[in-house]
């Protein structure tokens, strides 16, 4: 018989990226995004999302996930220009990881920008929030939040 025990999340991916994360939860127990309904992965039980459908707003979603201290990888084409929701970061404080540009279009090359940079994001979720990275092919920069 064997025992599964609880993963600890620690990744969430947002509705921006759903096609991304329902690939990376197949393989890592400590991702989740919205909706997920949970699962076992390595005799471990992660379990559903307490964000439970990827049409949640912003608003909701970003405190609840700070909350948990998980850390968000999302998409955006242009970060710097959306001073709303780096507001929304400021005042709720998440650890963010943007993948961003047009090289961040498509599972596919999401995949390639997560995996070029995955040890500076597992490097990052130590790091205390908020805090947004943008991450494209040739950097992993840090976004100003003033």
């Amino acid at each position: 018989m064997t025992r599964e025990r609880r993963a600890e999340v620690r990744y969430y991916f947002d509705a921006e990226v759903l096609g991304l994360a329902k690939i990376v939860v197949q393989v890592r127990p400590d991702c989740t995004y919205p909706g997920d309904p949970g699962g076992i992965l390595h005799k471990r039980r992660r379990p559903a999302c307490p964000i439970t459908t990827p049409t949640t707003l912003d608003t909701d979603w970003i405190p609840a996930v700070a909350a948990q201290g998980w850390l968000t990888v999302t998409r955006d084409a242009n970060i710097q220009g959306h001073r709303a929701e780096i507001e929304a970061v400021r005042e709720s404080g998440p650890k963010m990881v943007v993948l961003a540009g047009k090289d961040a279009t498509g599972t596919w090359a999401q995949l390639g920008l997560l995996l070029h940079h995955w040890r500076r994001i597992e490097l990052a979720l130590d790091e205390l929030g908020p805090f947004i990275y943008s991450a494209t092919p040739t950097s992993f920069r840090s976004v100003p939040l003033t």
